[in-house]
């Protein structure tokens, strides 16, 4: 069966986490989590160059996220507190493909499971909804997000050269990684022990 729309865009819960489609009521707590140099320096944003703070970040940020052409998500951890971002886009339901990206969290919670949960959440919402590769990318100079993504169990796919600009006028080489519907049991698997080691 072919997936015929995008799947629903609205609320995931579990995991010690909650994704919330994006409001801009979401905007003082996405500030406050993410406008930080360290998550920039990764690539996330751009790259290091693209780094905001303040208001000027919060009037940014809607530009960045694929509101209106995606599903971006804010991410509250079990405390009800906004920790960071992750969407859903590029939806393509005949070829039953999706890519998940724009994924960025507060630098205290890296390491803390939220992302293993989030990733949980919006990877079994899109298979659950007939779709059957989800493709996920990273700058290559991204060490840590690279390293995280091969660390799920995502198979890297190669280098897209030259794929887009970053903020500092280089051009980005795109590490890219995907997720199929046959890959999904391990992956799941990986990342529920994961999340169990965490809340331990």
């Amino acid at each position: 069966m072919y997936p015929t729309t995008p799947p629903p865009f609205e609320e995931l819960s579990g995991y010690g986490v909650t994704l919330e489609p994006y409001r801009d009521e979401h905007l003082p707590g996405l500030t406050a989590a993410l406008a930080h140099r360290e998550v920039f320096a990764g690539g996330w944003g751009g790259g290091p160059a693209g780094f905001r703070e303040g208001e000027d970040f919060a009037g940014w940020l809607p530009t960045y996220l694929p509101i209106g052409r995606g599903h971006p998500y804010v991410v509250r951890d079990a405390r009800g507190e906004v920790v960071g971002t992750s969407s859903l886009t590029d939806f393509a339901p005949i070829l039953q493909y999706a890519h998940l990206g724009w994924t960025a969290y507060a630098p205290e919670h890296w390491g803390s499971g939220v992302n293993a949960a989030c990733k949980l959440l919006l990877l079994g919402h899109v298979f659950a909804h007939g779709y059957g590769r989800v493709k996920l990318q990273a700058d290559m100079l991204n060490e840590r997000s690279r390293a995280a993504m091969a660390g799920i169990g995502a198979q890297f796919e190669g280098v897209v050269r030259r794929e887009q600009p970053r903020s500092d006028g280089s051009w980005r080489d795109t590490a890219q990684f995907a997720v199929t519907i046959d890959d999904w049991p391990d992956v799941r698997a990986v990342l529920e022990r994961r999340v169990a080691q965490r809340r331990a």
